[in-house]
Parts: C-alpha cells; structure tokens; sequence
C-alpha cells in the first residue's frame, strides 16, 4: 500500500483512471459532469495504490476558511471492502487539520451515506441533485 497527497500529474491522472473507471464506466455518470474545472494542476488528490493499481481516491477543495469540502471520493469496484475509501478521506481529513481547518463536509450520494456515517458524519441536508444523482450533505468537525 502506498498512500500519496499531493496535486502533481501522477496523482491526478491516477484519480481520474479511478474516477472514470468508477463514475463514468461503471455509474454512468456524463464524462463532462465528471471532470470539471476543479480539476486543474493544483487540485490536491489523495490516491491509494494497490501495489501498482491506483485502488481508492479523493480530492481536497476549500470551502470556506475553516471548512475543507473533500469530493470525487471513489474507490476501484475490486477493491472495495478493505477501507481503502476510509483510508483517502482520512488522509485528507489529517491534512486539513494540519492547515488549520475545523470542520469537513461532504456531498454523499444516497447509497455511500452509511459509509460516512461511520467515519462520523452526519447529514445536514435535504436531498439535492447532482449530476442527476439524489446527494445529500454530510459534515463533522475535524
């Protein structure tokens, strides 16, 4: 296992094979709703490999000065099962605490909710769309 956070080209083309492969590939979920301007050289990843194999990953954005927004959370479908997902979102967690930052949320799709519920989130919202899928928001204090 090796864990990387960081905003370089390897770690981006890294989480987008695993978005694509997740989202894109296997939810069907539009290419250009997938990948967006966000997606940009400086965007931080936090990208699990498997040996060779990119296997889980996430992306860091700012939503205010005291909140970290952690998005694009994936993990390989033959990878599941191991924490791996829990393994990105903590190492993201750790870095937004190191920068200062008290509070973390989340967009969650419907069926990942149990997921950040026992990483100790707790849903703050009515259900939305996004990208046509139902999400609602789920944040904690970090």
């Amino acid at each position: 296992m090796k864990l990387i956070v960081e905003s370089s080209k390897p770690a981006r083309a890294a989480a987008a094979y695993i978005r694509m492969s997740v989202f894109v590939l296997e939810r069907g979920i539009a290419f250009t709703d997938e990948f967006d301007d966000k997606d940009s050289d400086s965007m931080v990843y936090a990208v699990l490999f498997d040996g060779k194999l990119p296997a889980a990953t996430c992306r860091f954005e700012t939503y205010d000065k005291h909140t970290l927004k952690i998005g694009r959370v994936a993990t390989l479908k033959e990878s599941r099962g191991h924490g791996y997902g829990r393994k990105v979102v903590s190492a993201l967690e750790e870095k937004a605490k190191k920068m200062g930052f008290t509070h973390s949320l989340i967009h969650s799709e419907m069926d990942a909710i149990n997921f950040y519920k026992r990483l100790g989130y707790e849903i703050t919202s009515d259900v939305f769309y996004e990208d046509g899928v139902p999400c609602v928001v789920v944040e904690k204090d970090l």
